[in-house]
């Protein structure tokens, strides 16, 4: 099994994908698309709920912004869709293979259930280390558009698929993403005595780190062990341990801010 992903810019790109790729044979179980920013307010006025519930019914998901809806007519892909509120980023709508397993057969899940059933969903077949740029995406107001494919061969026609409809590569977004931070990063670590353009290459290793899901808000000295084993000659650099802490910071600030947001949006 292999993924292709897509960041576009806006919902009409996304939706034009979708269709594009039904018209290459991609089933809607194999299709998911991330929107960032839905309301609970959005949820209930405008995502059609199943036949047997009421608008803006939905059973509440832990953590959620507005429920898990049914598979109702007039959803993205035809399928369930779920809203969460995600840690350091936010509202996000989830249609298609993702929002079914986080209703899964019984109902909604709740709580920490839903939260695992998300992390598994988007890390099937998705590097842990590239979960952050769909994140950043979503925070940005983009569309992540996520197909999962059984070998190469699918996966090479559907990667001219996203493009002509306007899909940003995952490098292109990470480099973006890297351009958005870089001057505040090169300031901190040159006030510690750092030479930025030297150990850039090294901190920004180190940073990165810091943002793969399975290390998220662990100090550096418990994720050594990992990080030696998968950054082998790099991890014990002292650019790679500075960028790492900065990483985990720039966590931290994002889930602040995120916090705040929903707070007054209550």
């Amino acid at each position: 099994m292999e993924t292709v992903v897509g960041i576009f810019q806006s919902d009409m790109s996304a939706e034009r994908a979708v269709q594009q790729l039904r018209a290459i044979g991609i089933g809607d179980d194999r299709i998911t698309l991330l929107r960032p920013g839905t309301t609970e307010e959005q949820i209930e006025s405008t995502i059609p709920t199943s036949d047997t519930e009421s608008p803006g019914m939905g059973e509440a998901l832990g953590g959620a912004v507005g429920g898990a809806i049914g598979a109702g007519g007039g959803a993205t892909l035809g399928l369930a869709v779920a809203s969460l509120l995600l840690p350091g980023v936010g509202p996000v709508l989830i249609a298609g293979a993702l929002g079914a397993a986080l209703l899964g057969a019984g109902g909604a899940m709740a709580g920490s259930q839903a939260g695992e059933a998300l992390e598994e969903g988007l890390s099937n077949g998705l590097p842990h280390d590239e979960l952050f740029i769909y994140e950043d995406a979503l925070r940005q107001g983009r569309n992540v558009l996520i197909v999962w494919v059984d070998d190469s061969e699918a996966a090479e026609r559907v990667r001219p698929v996203l493009l002509q409809a306007g899909a940003e590569s995952i490098d292109a977004a990470r480099e973006n993403w890297w351009f958005g931070i870089r001057d505040d990063e090169q300031l901190e670590y040159e006030r510690a005595g750092g030479n930025f353009h030297q150990d850039e290459i090294s901190y920004r290793r180190g940073f990165e780190a810091a943002l793969n899901a399975g290390l998220r808000g662990r100090p550096f000295e418990q994720a050594a062990d990992e990080l030696r084993e998968k950054h082998q000659g790099t991890s014990a650099e002292k650019p790679f341990r500075a960028g790492y802490e900065r990483g985990q910071a720039y966590l931290r600030v994002l889930s602040m801010q995120q916090t705040k947001a929903h707070g007054a949006m209550s």
